[in-house]
């Protein structure tokens, strides 16, 4: 017996789409105009990649933060679990845009390595709601979860390194 494969809704997956590339654009307002100055210069630490890096691995980071919140919200029957689907994803999203705001636009890595805990709990909270609703919604959330894991290296080490 084969398995029945579901339209693609494009609608709702336009609406994931926007809704994190503007999280996305709105984050680098802060950060994209402190990559290259002499404060991130001399507080960047030695195995921090090359500054071309940061924006493909957030642009592949970001699609997969769309696809699974579009998996999880398509196949989230329940209105309640669509709520927590929001709640998850909605907090997720104000501590992304937060931590780049405490870290580029007032250069303070010291609340941004607090900040940046809550933001990786917050993605244990996506991968867990995402999972329980659709697999692959949640485990196309683990790549994000280890970037922000090596993030809150970096990060350390720019206070303490």
């Amino acid at each position: 017996m084969r398995k029945r494969i579901k339209k693609i809704n494009w609608k709702v997956l336009l609406v994931c789409l926007v809704v994190v590339f503007l999280v996305a654009f709105i984050g680098s307002l802060f950060t994209s105009s402190n990559t290259d100055s002499e404060w991130y210069d001399s507080i960047k630490p030695s195995i921090t990649p090359p500054n071309w890096v940061f924006p493909i691995v957030w642009n592949i980071l970001f699609f997969l933060i769309a696809l699974s919140l579009y998996f999880s919200w398509i196949n989230a029957k329940k209105r309640d679990v669509r709520k927590k689907v929001i709640a998850v994803f909605g907090i997720n999203f104000i501590l992304n845009i937060f931590w780049s705001v405490l870290y580029f636009g007032l250069k303070n890595p010291f609340y941004a390595f607090i900040e940046i805990f809550a933001l990786w709990i917050s993605i244990v909270s996506m991968i867990y709601v995402s999972y329980k609703i659709d697999k692959k919604a949640g485990w196309i959330l683990v790549p994000y979860l280890l970037w922000v894991g090596f993030a809150i290296v970096l990060n350390y080490l720019s206070v303490w390194g």
